[in-house]
This record gives structure tokens, sequence and C-alpha cells, in this order.
């Protein structure tokens, strides 16, 4: 689909996509493209963590600024009920230890975006919720990484290509 671009470049914005980030990106290039995990890993990293910052920062602008509109005020309640409601209770009582492990099990609907999610809702500390989630970033692709070698390796073990 987007064969004109380089790899490095699918593999670094592709991690900035929400529900893709590093967690699944690393695999993907490892399986599709060849690449090694050390190669992918920094690039997948890099991109999952830069939009971080600005959500953080910059996203109470954003709501009042889509609260103007019902398309959007609708989305955003349910988005902010649903989320408030998964993480509520880890958030509340563990906080950033939450948050980090909120963003490290790599399931869908947990990573980053939602974590800064999170963060902005419980309005948590800029400083301690980026790094409480760039851990669990890196904590998830890890993760990842090492469930896709094991695999990899025991279906090739079982003499089954994937």
């Amino acid at each position: 689909m987007l064969e004109f671009l380089p790899q490095w470049f699918q593999i670094f914005f592709f991690s900035m996509v929400p529900w893709l980030e590093a967690r699944y990106v690393i695999p993907f290039a490892m399986l599709q493209y060849g690449w090694e995990w050390w190669q992918a890993f920094p690039l997948a990293i890099a991109g999952n963590i830069l939009p971080i910052p600005l959500i953080l920062l910059f996203f109470k602008y954003v709501e009042e600024f889509l609260r103007r509109y019902t398309f959007w005020v609708r989305i955003m309640d349910w988005l902010f009920a649903r989320t408030r409601k998964k993480a509520h209770e880890r958030i509340r009582k563990y906080e950033y230890l939450g948050l980090f492990a909120f963003v490290a099990l790599p399931l869908p609907f947990t990573g980053a975006w939602t974590g800064a999610l999170i963060a902005y809702l419980f309005d948590l500390k800029f400083s301690r919720s980026l790094l409480a989630i760039f851990l669990g970033i890196i904590l998830a692709a890890v993760i990842m990484i090492v469930l896709t070698i094991y695999i990899s390796w025991t279906l090739a073990y079982l003499g089954i290509n994937i």
C-alpha cells in the first residue's frame, strides 16, 4: 500500500498511529520486512513517544475547541466515560505505576495514546506521566519482541513457515 515510502519511515510513522504503536509495528517489521528487532526498536519507540508530549500539553485546548460541536461532544463524552471506567480504580490507587502498567500491557485499547488520555483525565503531572508512558512503551515493545521471537522460533522448530 505504501511501498513508495521507505520502510524505516513506515515503521516510524505507523508507530505514531493509535492502537498500532510500537508494540505491533516492531513485530510487523520483523515478520514482513525482515528487520531485526534492534533495528526497528529505536525507530518505533521514537515514533510512538513523539505525539505523547503534545497530547499531554495541548489536549485541553483540542477538547475545548471540539466541544463546540454536538457531534464531538457525544464522542468525547463516550470516550472519556469509557476510559475513566476502565482505568479509574488502578489510576486512583497506584497513579503513575498504574499508568505505567496500563501502557505496558500490550492489549487492544491500552497504550501510549490511551495512557496520555488517562493522564489528562486524571490530571496527572506532565513529567511523571511522560516518564511512565515512555517506560510503558518500552516494556510493551519488549514483551511483543520476545513473543514474536519465541513464536517464530517455535513455529520454525515445528517446520511451519510464517
